[in-house]
């Protein structure tokens, strides 16, 4: 799967490989693998030749003599890759890859799927942190991170004071029709303890196939400082969840997210979460149900947004522009670029558009962010921080085969106006601080507003059912005013709106009189 992920960049990564980088620090990681492992008489190993995960636990006898052969050899193949950097290519590359297994059998005998593993990951991380394989064992969860679905029971979780907590229900789910709450401890899953599991461990557990049924022991906290929390049990048959992208500014207690922020102006909100396949379609029945009520302004919050599919960002984008392309994509040296353009029909009034961004705001945020502020269409205001600074996009392929793909960066992205978008790794190798897209309002959050703004926002969306309602302060939803308290952002980004609205209304005004 290596060598076929190997040939395929060869001809379709963004640029020429290099391969001498890319060896050492291969050999590197293989090397440090090694020295670290050999502290501990016991290894773990995760998978199996064919990706299938295993909690086998095998003894191994590190011998100091295994581990000095192996440091050594490792020590004289990355002296001959840099003797020979200049003329490395991908030929000497692989039959690095090649003798590195062959030095593991003769030397410290490290299972060889994690061997390849530690290899590969590290030669690609030479290349750009967004090239990686994706192994066979992990194509669920990489398709689950995609598409926005899984097969569970819909709750979202976290670790409060050590305890596994229902943070909020997802509406219409297998959990929200059970006895399940928001704000309820799982104790135990299926019988195992939770106290000690991690929240990845945790969500694996209580995921499933759908129409397989999962117990879990739940503790409700007492509203009643003298009473004592109640204990029960319940079983939950899992099924296909859609976690929704396309959210409010607040949930109600019914599940129906708020998306008008303010009423008098008329001014929506609409936040985006990430960008999957039904991202634009959920964003325009928002659309068309603000405008019904009279829409004359729109803030949309990228925040935290680390992207998704290239499309679904296109399809958003062209909701607000009639004409000229979105993004270009600009593929390896010689390669002819790639257009996405804007549309016509479709296009939503020019009603005022902020857009709130962060350094968490990636990819396909910084491609709506970038295409609605540039200065071919200005048709967005951002404000905030500026933008992550990704600047390039990636392919996904199966050409490795055997249930695991590749996903490459395959070209960097241009804004309408010709300008790149620039990566923040590549800009700080030369000391700049220009990746990404920068704000035409800069507004930054200290730490403090920061955690304050995170726990409205979580109390804000949080979906209890009703027999919570005003009974518990960890529920209480917050008023627009006490929101716009803690999110200076999207004060500012109110703000903005509110004095195009009032410049509008003048100088209809002054038309009318004229």
């Amino acid at each position: 799967m290596f060598v076929r992920a190997v040939s395929w960049l060869h001809t379709h990564y963004v640029s020429p490989l290099d391969y001498s980088e890319m060896a050492i620090k291969a050999i590197e990681q293989c090397k440090l693998l090694a020295e670290v492992i050999g502290t501990s008489s016991k290894f773990r190993s995760d998978s199996d030749e064919n990706g299938s995960t295993s909690s086998n636990v095998m003894n191994i006898a590190w011998e100091p003599r295994k581990l000095a052969a192996w440091s050594s050899a490792m020590d004289g193949l990355l002296d001959e890759v840099r003797k020979d950097s200049e003329k490395f290519d991908r030929k000497k590359f692989l039959k690095v890859f090649e003798n590195t297994l062959e030095l593991n059998k003769t030397t410290v005998e490290l299972p060889d799927t994690v061997l390849v593993s530690q290899f590969a990951e590290a030669a690609l991380m030479a290349l750009d942190p967004y090239t990686i394989i994706v192994w066979p064992r992990q194509m669920q969860d990489f398709e689950q991170m995609m598409t926005n679905e899984f097969m569970g029971i819909g709750i979202e979780i976290s670790k409060q004071g050590g305890h596994l907590t229902v943070t909020s229900l997802l509406i219409d789910t297998p959990a929200f029709h059970s006895t399940l709450d928001a704000g309820d401890v799982i104790e135990k899953v299926n019988g195992i303890p939770t106290k000690d599991m991690t929240l990845f461990c945790a969500a694996k557990k209580i995921k499933g196939p759908a129409g397989t049924k999962v117990k879990l022991t739940v503790r409700r906290p007492s509203d009643d400082e003298a009473a004592e929390d109640k204990v029960f049990d319940v079983t939950i048959v899992r099924d296909k969840i859609t976690v929704p992208t396309v959210r409010g500014w607040q949930r109600d207690h019914e599940g129906t997210w708020q998306y008008m922020l303010d009423e008098e102006n008329k001014i929506g909100y609409v936040r985006l979460t990430g960008f999957s396949t039904d991202t634009a379609l959920g964003l325009e029945r928002v659309l068309r149900n603000l405008e019904n009520q009279g829409l004359r302004g729109l803030i949309m919050d990228l925040r935290n947004n680390t992207g998704g599919l290239l499309d679904s960002a296109v399809a958003i984008a062209d909701k607000f522009i009639d004409d000229g392309w979105i993004v270009k994509r600009q593929p390896r040296a010689g390669q002819m670029a790639i257009y996405e353009y804007a549309h016509k029909r479709g296009t939503h009034p020019n009603f005022p558009l902020v857009i709130l961004t962060n350094s968490s705001s990636a990819s396909a945020s910084e491609i709506v962010a970038g295409a609605l502020a540039d200065e071919v269409n200005k048709r967005a205001i951002l404000v905030g921080t500026r933008t992550h600074g990704k600047g390039s996009v990636q392919g996904i392929t199966n050409y490795i085969g055997r249930g695991a793909q590749l996903k490459y960066t395959q070209a960097y992205y241009h804004l309408p106006s010709g300008q790149r978008v620039e990566s923040r790794d590549a800009m700080e190798k030369i000391g700049r601080k220009d990746w990404g897209i920068g704000p035409n309002i800069e507004v930054e959050l200290r730490s403090d507003e920061l955690k304050k703004l995170v726990e409205v926002q979580r109390h804000n969306e949080v979906l209890v059912k009703a027999d919570h309602e005003g009974t518990n302060d960890n529920f209480k939803k917050h008023t627009i005013e006490e929101t716009l308290a803690v999110d200076a952002q999207l004060a500012v980004g109110l703000l903005a709106i509110r004095s195009q609205l009032i410049q509008a209304d003048t100088l209809a005004r002054a038309q009318l009189n004229n």
